[in-house]
């Protein structure tokens, strides 16, 4: 079988098990597989397929075809110009979370060796990247999940960052729980997802670890959490990611708290991050 032959039964499998991206799937798989760039199908597609990586990217293929998102099935994915280790345990970066790099980045432009904060940092996309770019930042990644936090290991190795610091512990202990410096920023995409609603949720999202996705009943744990025992603490500013129709009770939450707090949209138009300013004095808490 020749090395285009290969590269299209992957398209037909993929596509009779009713995966829309097949092609460009397909693609990724066959590009893992045999360890190469996207011209090898172009430049050898009429040549014999190695027998070992042939079989690799059928065994591959088969995965992604069982319903595992094609990042577990690749085992890495790109976020903010990097490349992330990922796998079943950890949360798959998305393209909507780099709003979170794109305002951390913004917000510090100006400041000098700032402490940053990410919350719930699974793979470590969000806090790793912010530490790739500000050399100069410290950076602090919580993580209560042991085989997330495995990836954030492998994947602080891989990007060099030295100034990330990797903290195992549970959000809901709060603040003062941990002998952290106060921060200039905190990040987090945390679960927001409704309880009730994870049965729902496709069969792909649901091969993803329920503790990245369940934000309780209402899906605003997390976000109470934060507000009530991280943001007080705060000297800086706050970004955070949400789900639809979920920016109004946030802002409402960080508000009692920041001076000034509003919400940016994604590009397919939903509100995806909720950012708040500390003001000169502090508001209280009021639950």
């Amino acid at each position: 079988m020749t090395v285009k032959q290969l590269l299209e039964k992957g398209v037909q499998l993929l596509t009779e098990s009713g995966i829309d991206n097949a092609r460009n799937e397909a693609r990724w798989i066959f590009e893992s597989a045999f360890e190469c760039g996207r011209d090898y199908s172009v430049l050898y597609g009429n040549s014999e397929a190695d027998g070992e990586k042939a079989e690799r990217f059928l065994r591959m293929t088969a995965e992604r075809q069982g319903g595992l998102p094609v990042q577990y099935v690749i085992g890495e994915w790109d976020f903010y110009g990097e490349t992330f280790k990922v796998g079943e345990g950890v949360l798959i970066p998305r393209p909507e979370t780099e709003m979170l790099v794109d305002f951390a980045l913004g917000y510090l432009k100006d400041k000098q060796n700032p402490v940053v904060f990410d919350l719930c940092a699974g793979s470590g996309c969000i806090g790793l990247s912010v530490a790739k770019n500000r050399p100069d930042a410290k950076v602090y990644l919580l993580e209560k999940s042991e085989k997330a936090f495995a990836y954030l290991k492998i994947n602080k190795k891989m990007l060099g960052c030295g100034n990330a610091e990797l903290v195992s512990g549970d959000l809901f202990d709060g603040f003062q729980s941990f002998e952290l410096p106060k921060p200039d920023l905190i990040l987090s995409n945390p679960p927001y997802i409704e309880s009730a609603e994870i049965p729902l949720l496709q069969k792909e999202v649901l091969r993803e670890p329920v503790m990245a996705l369940d934000g309780g009943k209402d899906g605003y744990d997390f976000y109470r959490a934060i507000a009530q025992t991280w943001l007080p603490f705060c000297k800086g500013a706050i970004a955070v990611e949400c789900g639809e129709n979920q920016t109004d009770t946030i802002e409402k939450l960080f508000s009692k708290i920041c001076a000034e707090v509003y919400s940016e949209k994604d590009f397919n138009g939903i509100g995806r991050t909720v950012c708040g300013f500390a003001g000169t004095e502090r508001v209280q808490y009021v639950t």
